[in-house]
């Protein structure tokens, strides 16, 4: 039986996902907030044909707040791909938004309104937000001091409602509800549009959204997890969740785990799963083990990530992608350490690998993200009530 398809993604941070990153001879740091850096680098991942881009954001500064030798300050990561996509051809775009802060609403409309400008290739990374000092930003709710699993499971219950209220949403505009009839003088099809009436704990929501249906109908929505609770939250409403495991064995167990977590919210199709990697590439492995080794220096401790970290050759990776394959895993997302360096190794160097050893594509297949992914697209849930 053919192997299905290897998909690759590239996780977008600042200077990259190395503290010191920025102090890298080869970073750009007076770009960071502009646009043609963004652009460039996504740019750099389409012409590696990945299948898409994640951009972080944080409603924070990140850990410790108190260090100033780090990157502090960000760009909004939706209003950052919204940017790049008229820029850009075949490559999905999904940005960080939170769903304990941001309205769902406004979550909503921004991204149909990415993945309109994108022509269909906009996705979601669907966060929580649970630190004090992110709260209070808002001074809408007053969080406890880290107090383990109970803070969390709200939050986490929480975000289970905003993704089902922006799925609600998207589909409160049926696809055919603009009809644009001169004659008549009907822009729309006023029956073709939907209330979604959610009432919840944390919100209620009305509708219908103020953005017609995406060209995706659902755009792809994805999350990080890292343990039992959020593989769950991930099972019930994402479509791709990215994990972290250490080593191929883990890999497998984590696939199990997520498997698991699939049969218990009794979820139909399958989700993709990627594996979050950490990366630091270059010709050799003592060239790569050195570069981090001198940001480590800089920053004045050994990197930590709750993604394994890699360091060696392209060629070094690909096997370990390859040979991680076999437990279950649909793709990858790296995590540059460095941005630009390592971002063009794996798309000039890792992918072609990859495509002699006839694991990766040679052109862009589809011309929309779920299509990349092999998703079908989703029939409205209005449309299909009265089929």
């Amino acid at each position: 039986m053919a192997q299905a398809p290897l998909h690759l993604a590239a996780a977008l941070d600042g200077a990259g996902w190395h503290p010191a990153a920025w102090r890298d001879p080869g970073a750009r740091p007076r770009e960071l907030l502009t646009a043609g850096y963004w652009t460039d680098l996504v740019l750099e991942a389409e012409r590696g044909l990945l299948d898409f881009v994640t951009i972080e954001d944080a409603l924070g500064p990140g850990d410790p707040v108190g260090r100033t030798d780090r990157v502090r300050g960000r760009l909004d990561a939706v209003l950052v791909a919204s940017r790049v996509a008229p820029l850009t051809r075949h490559i999905g775009l999904v940005p960080t938004a939170t769903t304990t802060h941001t309205e769902p609403f406004h979550v909503a409309t921004a991204l149909a309104t990415l993945d309109h400008i994108s022509a269909g290739r906009a996705g979601w990374r669907a966060r929580i937000s649970g630190r004090r000092e992110e709260a209070a930003h808002f001074g809408r709710r007053e969080f406890p001091e880290p107090d383990g699993l109970g803070h969390i499971e709200e939050l986490f219950g929480e975000a289970t409602d905003v993704v089902e209220v922006v799925r609600r949403l998207w589909d409160s505009w049926e696809d055919d509800a603009v009809i644009r009839h001169v004659a008549s003088g009907r822009f729309v099809d006023r029956d073709k549009l939907h209330y979604v009436d959610f009432a919840g704990r944390w919100f209620s929501v009305k509708g219908p959204l103020i953005t017609p249906r995406p060209p995706q109908g659902q755009l792809l929505v994805t999350a990080l997890a890292h343990a039992a609770l959020p593989y769950r939250f991930a099972a019930g409403g994402a479509d791709l969740v990215y994990v972290t495991p250490r080593d191929g064995e883990q890999a497998r167990s984590i696939v199990a785990e997520v498997r698991e977590a699939e049969a218990a919210v009794r979820r139909e199709e399958p989700l993709k799963i990627f594996a979050d990697l950490l990366v630091f590439l270059d010709a050799s492995d003592e060239e790569a083990a050195d570069r981090k080794a001198r940001l480590d220096d800089l920053d004045g401790a050994g990197l930590s990530s709750d993604a394994a970290i890699f360091t060696g050759t392209p060629e070094g990776l690909a096997d370990l992608i390859l040979d991680w394959r076999t437990t279950g895993l649909d793709g990858y997302r790296l995590r540059p350490g460095t941005l630009p360096h390592d971002l063009e190794a794996i798309s000039r160097a890792v992918v072609p690998v990859l495509q002699e050893r006839g694991a990766f594509r040679r052109e862009y297949e589809a011309g929309t993200l779920r299509g990349l992914l092999g998703l079908a697209r989703p029939v409205n849930r209005h449309a299909l009530e009265r089929r």
